[in-house]
Formats: structure tokens, C-alpha cells, sequence
């Protein structure tokens, strides 16, 4: 390994030891990995091939992979060969780790989820490749000035993403706009812009390198890269029109889609990516198979979320005008190869798209939608309708192409037949699965926290980094004392770590004894950060006025970013940090409460804050997240959760038992029966002066004096218009959290519980995810002898 970090580091990158910064160092030791990964991941690939076995194409908008040397390295098992290469030659493996930026292909746990999936996959031996996009900036670098949200670009790509490897001669024509003629039975689209997806391919290697696959984010690339006789003409714009379109498509996640020209683009996006997909799997899929008509036995194609649904669409026009199938055999065959999996009960996001941009935009599969609607229609009389009231509705399209739609955990997948697609799920009864979300282990324990995975490697082996069914054994620790103090030894360290973090990084002192208190994940009103910040006025009020009352001491932090358009979530993260600066520099409760925001949360953070938490906040809406990931990461790692019964906490719970979760709030059914109620914020707010001070606090300016009518809007809406009740459970909150501060008080309970939580986790690997996915979904099965039993 010392040998392979030198020869990259003088060949590679043109340096000698004496000379070479941290970055050098990174970059030679991730070549020395990589070309470890290549040796593994080329002969999967091979043996895909050969054997002629189906594969999963994994569709996502997102791929929020994280840093990459230390996962590669660990998966390799080859962490202390690289600490020790690098210690003979002077340099420390967990600065060099560090200097590593996360890779900007994401935003939140649509993303995280697609990445651990990639991991599991590759770890159980299942053939697979992800798709995405090669975003030049992802989402965007959050800062806070004046505690206000500012979105600077992502600049990740400024250094080589050494992970990658171009694939230049992978290239195909995506195309936009334009119109279609008809002649003989036959369409041709005449497209008005066209622009080149170019592939990037990057291993992704299991545990112990035993199989890989490849995650290949696709580029654009112009048509013409200039175009002289233009700019020889003096129109200068002109000469550089394709470039721009092309560097545009790929240059962040999520535009800003509240103007036309944003919905426009975003829309081109999930078009341009999932198009050089299935063109892609299609070319794959005839390099070894004559006949069109058996794809379905070669291919499962999984679409994450509807952002990739235009792939059902897309595979009928390419069977149709390319392969020459009839459009009702063409549609019958894409169903089979595709899945959709729903996130979300939110119907503003479940995309929809004005029919007159789709139709500019796509104008060959208007037309085809216009077929997949009507036959379904022949088939279903009264059936809802993909094109309704002037939209492309993007979730019955899914749908209605899917041969199988997977919610997400028991609660969403119930809620999705009864609500968003209760129609269609009453037309085809056996379409609508579960699939629990699960978190990969190897990640979100075995590498980000070291001291208590190395706990539980010294006590059950490392058996459970591929089954994670093995941590059960740890339950019968909790009456060991010893081991128990252990336990909570792993997680101080794992606080002091965080404490040092955020003195150096934000000059805020917090007691690693302290509770820490933490909700991080995008900020949305459905996942109520505001309830959270509100009780937080709370107990500083309770704090100021009886500051010798016996308090629990607790470190509230908060991590996540705000859509640039999201005007109530920009308020909100504006209020949090409001309330911090008044609430951190108060000299009768700074030992009792901090508030802590640390900007431009993301893996590398996340993987500091959840080994460091105490407590977990999953507080959304009941009814309302579909899942959650973050709350299983958090319980793997000793944190207890206080949430309501939404999404996977109603498993967790279960999991866990009732006596380890500080459950509080309305039930979902509960929940749509007070929207039922006239006048039911004002209600729940005049019933409680605790809810009205704190609301009166920030109407009056207190934690914004220089502009007191800041706040007038948040603090109305929660009046009018508590659509997400926050209003509702806040006493239920309120007091709940009363509860945990006694909990915590008895710290041999709180680390019995705590440890319960981490024992009862073993549900929730996406390895087990993903075995369902293949064995309900798929219908795939692994090409290593272990992972084949599983998953078959």
C-alpha cells in the first residue's frame, strides 16, 4: 500500500513526498483504493455479462453518496493497511480522510436511501446499476448571514472526483421540443434542440469486495461545442447556445421550478437522464439478446420517485418508433420491466406538469401518454386519469406503468391506498407493496462510529456488518454494568468529539454531558422544525424563570437546508437562528440550554452529529413522511427517539417496545379529523398560555428587536392556516419532552434503553430492504452463493 501511495503520488499527480499537501496525499491513497476497487469491480461486471443474468437499473434524481475513501476503504478491509502505509510515511489517515468533499449529487433522504441501496446491492451480489445525473453544483452550499439562508454553488467538481471514470464513448442524443409527423403508420419527432448524454462511471464495491457494480451519473454535452459561423457573424450568443443548454442541464439539483423557464428546465432534466438510461440499458440489453420482446426477463427497472416516471413513456417510444412494436404490446412490455416506488402523500409533491410545457417540451410523448391513458381508460372505465384538468399528472403515470408500486413503511404503504392513489389501487388490488426503507450498517455505524462498532465487533464478531439481525444478541447486555458503562463511554466519546467540532467550527462551547437533542433533515413545515424551535422559547422561559429548578441541560441542534423558493421554510430557519443568538448568549441559562445550527448540513456532517445524539427528533405530521431514514440511524446509534406515529417511527416503535420511545401527538386519523374542526388552531393555541407566551415573544420582536414585525406572517399562519397542527401537539410535545429530561436524568436507564434501541435495529438494514425489492419486485437473485439463498 506504501509502495502504491508513492507511485500514484509521483506518477499520478507529478509530486514527491517532501512536497505533497493533503490534497496530494488524498488523491494518491484514493488511486491506491480505486485501483483495489477496479480489481474487484471488473470481474462482477464480467460475470454479469456472461452469465446472462437479470440486472436492476436504479433510476433517482439523487445519489447523496458522501465521502467515498473511507467507505471504499472499510468495504476493502483496507483501513488499517492504509493507517499504517500512511503513518510509515508521516501523514495521518484521518486528515487525509477529511480533506475529502461529499460529492454534491444530492439533497436529503430520497438520496441517502438510493446511495445505501447501491451498497447493499453491490454487498449482497445482485447485478445492478444506478443512474443519475453528474450535477456540475449540486443543490447549493448553505451559509447563514444575519441568520438568514444563503445559497452559494456547490464546488465540489473544482477538484477531480478520482472516484470516476469517463466513459467517452458512451454517448447518445437526448432531444427537446420540435413536432412529430405521421406517415404510414409510423410517428417521427423532429426535434428543435438535442444535446449529448455522456456517462461517468463509478465502482461501487460490497463488503469485503466480494462483488461490484456501477453507478453511472450521465453529463450533457452540446451537439456543436461552438459555432463559428455565427460568431464570425458577430452573434455571439448564438455561437455558444448549445454549450449553454447543455452545461444548464447538468449544473444543479432541483431548480428553482416557480417560474415557467425553471419548470421548464427541470423537467428537461429528468427527461435528459432518464432517456440516456433506458437508451442505455436497451443497447446493453441487445449486446447479448436478439429479441426485443424478452427484456422483461433481463431488465427491472425501478424508478425512485416520479421524477424518473417519463421512462415508462420513453421505453414505449423507443419500441415503437425504433423497435417497430405495436403501441398495446409496447406499453404491456415496459410495465413489466418497470417499478415505481412512491415517497410521499404530499400531493403538490407528486409532480404534475402543465400539459402545454409537457407538450413543447416532449411533444412525441405527449402523444404516447395520450395512448397509455386511453388504453388504460378502455381497460378501466372511470379509472383517474394521467391527463386531467389541463396537467400531466406524474404519479398516476408511474402508476399506471408500473407493474408493482412499493410504499415505503407499513403506515405510508396503507395510507397510499387510501389516499393519493386509493382509486387506482381499487382497479388493481395486488399492484400496491411494501418495502420498508433501510439504512446500510457498514456506513451508519461500522465506519462513522468507530468506538461503539468496535464495542460491538469485540462482543458479537463482525458477523453483523452483513447481518445486522446479530445485534438482538446485545440485549441480554443490558442488565451488565460494566457493559453498559462501556456503552456510554462509545457515545461521550463520540459528544466530545461533536463539542470540539462545534467550538472550533461555529466558536459555540457545549457540555458533552448536556442532552443532545437532534432534528436534522431538509427543512420542511410537514417535518415541523418550527414545533421544535417553539418549545425550545418554551423551556427557556420555564429555564429563566425557576433556573434552580433540577433541569435537564440540553444542546438543541439543527441541521438542514431550505428549497431557494420555499419562502416558509427560509422564515423558519431565520427564526431558529434568531432564537439561538438571544437564547446562547443568556447568562442564567448558557449552562442550561444552547441552541446549535451548524450551516450547509450533509453526510460528512450527519455522520458527526448521529453517533453523537441522545435524542432523535422525528416530529413530523403523522400521516405525512413516508418513511424516514435518519430516524434508524439515529436508534442504531444509541439515540432514543421522541416522535409521533408517522412514517417508519411506527415500526421503530415496535421494534424497540413502547417503554424505549417518547411517543406524543395526534394519530394520522386523528390528524384528519381535527382539519375537520372550524377554527381548530386557534383552539388548541387559546388552550394553551404556555403555546400563546412563546407565540406573543416573537410577534413582539424578542428575538428580532431591529425588525419586530419579522414574524407576523409565520405566527398568522399558525393561526389561520395550521395546515402541518404544530399548534395541535405542541403541549403533547411539550410535556413529552418533560419526560425524556426525567429519563435522562437516571443515566444507567437512559443507557439501558439506549442500548435497546441499538439491539433492536436489525430490521431496519437495507440489506433486508433490498432482499424484498428482489424477492417481491425484481424477481432478481444474487451471483454470490450466500447473497443468492437471501434474496431469491
Amino acid at each position: 500500500m506504501k509502495d502504491e501511495i508513492l507511485r500514484h503520488l509521483r506518477y499520478g499527480l507529478g509530486k514527491d513526498a517532501e512536497h505533497s499537501s493533503v490534497y496530494d496525499w488524498r488523491m494518491a491513497l484514493s488511486r491506491a483504493l480505486r485501483d483495489r476497487m477496479v480489481d474487484n469491480w471488473i470481474p462482477s461486471t464480467q460475470e454479469a455479462y456472461s452469465s446472462g443474468a437479470k440486472r436492476v437499473y436504479y433510476l433517482s434524481m439523487e445519489f447523496l453518496i458522501g465521502r467515498l475513501v473511507e467507505d471504499m476503504a472499510s468495504n476493502l478491509g483496507l483501513v488499517d493497511e492504509a493507517k499504517a502505509a500512511l503513518k510509515e510515511l508521516g501523514q495521518d489517515y484521518e486528515t487525509i480522510v477529511k480533506d475529502e468533499p461529499d460529492a454534491a449529487l444530492g439533497n436529503g433522504g430520497l438520496g441517502r436511501l438510493a446511495a445505501c441501496f447501491m451498497d447493499s446491492l453491490a454487498t449482497l451480489g445482485i447485478p445492478a446499476m444506478g443512474y443519475g445525473i453528474r450535477y456540475e453544483h449540486g443543490l447549493f452550499e448553505q451559509d447563514f448571514v444575519e441568520g438568514q439562508q444563503v445559497e452559494r454553488p456547490e464546488t465540489w467538481l473544482q477538484q477531480d472526483h478520482i472516484w470516476e471514470f469517463e466513459r467517452p464513448e458512451v454517448q447518445y442524443p437526448i432531444s427537446f421540443g420540435g413536432h412529430v409527423e405521421h406517415h404510414d403508420g409510423q410517428a417521427h419527432w423532429h426535434p428543435s434542440e438535442t444535446v449529448i448524454a455522456t456517462a461517468y462511471d463509478t465502482p461501487v464495491i460490497g463488503w469485503e469486495g466480494r462483488w461490484g457494480n456501477t453507478l453511472r451519473l450521465w453529463a450533457a454535452m452540446p451537439t456543436k461545442v461552438f459555432d463559428l459561423a455565427s460568431f464570425n457573424r458577430g452573434d455571439y450568443l448564438a455561437a455558444g447556445r448549445s454549450e449553454a443548454l447543455a452545461r444548464t442541464i447538468c449544473r444543479v439539483l432541483y431548480p428553482d421550478d416557480t417560474t415557467e423557464t425553471g419548470k421548464e428546465l427541470r423537467l428537461k432534466q429528468e427527461y435528459f437522464f432518464t432517456s440516456a438510461s433506458i437508451q442505455d440499458l436497451l443497447r446493453r440489453f441487445l449486446s447479448t439478446h436478439s429479441d426485443i420482446r424478452t427484456l422483461p426477463d433481463a431488465a427491472a427497472i425501478q424508478l425512485n420517485d416520479t421524477h424518473p416516471a417519463i421512462a415508462g413513456p420513453e421505453l414505449v417510444r423507443l419500441l415503437v418508433d425504433k423497435h417497430d412494436l405495436g403501441m398495446d404490446e409496447a406499453i404491456a412490455l415496459a410495465r413489466r420491466c418497470l417499478g415505481y416506488t412512491n415517497h410521499t402523500l404530499l400531493p403538490e409533491a407528486l409532480e404534475r406538469w402543465p400539459e402545454w410545457l409537457f407538450g413543447r417540451v416532449l411533444p412525441r410523448h405527449l402523444e404516447i401518454i395520450r395512448e397509455i391513458d386511453a388504453d388504460h381508460l378502455r381497460r378501466h372505465e372511470g379509472a383517474p386519469k394521467i391527463l386531467d384538468h389541463g396537467n400531466v399528472n406524474m404519479g398516476e403515470l408511474a402508476f399506471i406503468m408500473a407493474h408493482k408500486v412499493n410504499g415505503v413503511s407499513e403506515l405510508h404503504t396503507d395510507l397510499v391506498k387510501k389516499t393519493v392513489f386509493h382509486d387506482l389501487h381499487r382497479i388493481h388490488p395486488q399492484r400496491i407493496v411494501n418495502q420498508t426503507n433501510g439504512i446500510t450498517q457498514r456506513r451508519w455505524l461500522k465506519t462513522c462510529n468507530p468506538a461503539l462498532s468496535g464495542l460491538i465487533t469485540r462482543e458479537l464478531g463482525d458477523g453483523w456488518v452483513t447481518d445486522l439481525d446479530l445485534l438482538s444478541k446485545l440485549k441480554s447486555r443490558t442488565g451488565d454494568v460494566a457493559f453498559k458503562e462501556e456503552f456510554v463511554a462509545a457515545k461521550r466519546a463520540n459528544k466530545v468529539r461533536l463539542a470540539n467540532w462545534v467550538t472550533e467550527t461555529m466558536g459555540i462551547s457545549i457540555d458533552p454531558d448536556a442532552m443532545f437533542d437532534v432534528q436534522i433533515k431538509r427543512i420542511h413545515e410537514y417535518k415541523r422544525q418550527l414545533m421544535n424551535i417553539l418549545e425550545t422559547v418554551a423551556l427557556w422561559n420555564e429555564m429563566r424563570a425557576h433556573p434552580d429548578a433540577g433541569w435537564t441541560p440540553r444542546v438543541k441542534i439543527f441541521g438542514g437546508k431550505a428549497a431557494p423558493g420555499y419562502h416558509v421554510a427560509k422564515e423558519i430557519i431565520h427564526l431558529i437562528n434568531d432564537v439561538a443568538a438571544v437564547i446562547n448568549s443568556d447568562e442564567i441559562t448558557k449552562d442550561l440550554l444552547k441552541v446549535v445550527y451548524p450551516p450547509n448540513y450533509n453526510v460528512t456532517m450527519a455522520e458527526v452529529l448521529i453517533p453523537a445524539a441522545d435524542l432523535s427528533e422525528q416530529i413530523s405530521t403523522a400521516g405525512k413522511e413516508a418513511s424516514g431514514t435518519g430516524n434508524m440511524k439515529f436508534a442504531l446509534n444509541g439515540a432514543l427517539t421522541i416522535g409521533t406515529l408517522d412514517g417508519a417511527n411506527v415500526e421503530i416503535r415496535e421494534h424497540v417496545g413502547p417503554e424505549n420511545f417518547f411517543l406524543f401527538g395526534l394519530t394520522a386519523e386523528e390528524v384528519m379529523e381535527r382539519r375537520m374542526q372550524p377554527g381548530y388552531a386557534r383552539a388548541a393555541i387559546d388552550a394553551s398560555p404556555r403555546l400563546q407566551r412563546v407565540l406573543g415573544q416573537i410577534v413582539e420582536g424578542r428575538f428580532c428587536p431591529q425588525d419586530q414585525g419579522r414574524y407576523h406572517g409565520l405566527v398568522g399562519m399558525l393561526y389561520d392556516s395550521d395546515y402541518f397542527l404544530v399548534t395541535c401537539d405542541f403541549d403533547s410535545y411539550y410535556d413529552t419532552q418533560r419526560r425524556a429530561d426525567e429519563a435522562y436524568k437516571n443515566a444507567r436507564n437512559w443507557a439501558a434503553m439506549a442500548l435497546v434501541n441499538t439491539a433492536s435495529m436489525g430490521f431496519f438494514s437495507s440489506d433486508r430492504t433490498i432482499k424484498g425489492y428482489a424477492r417481491d419486485i425484481w424477481h432478481v437473485g444474487s451471483r454470490l452463493g450466500a447473497g443468492e439463498e437471501a434474496a431469491e
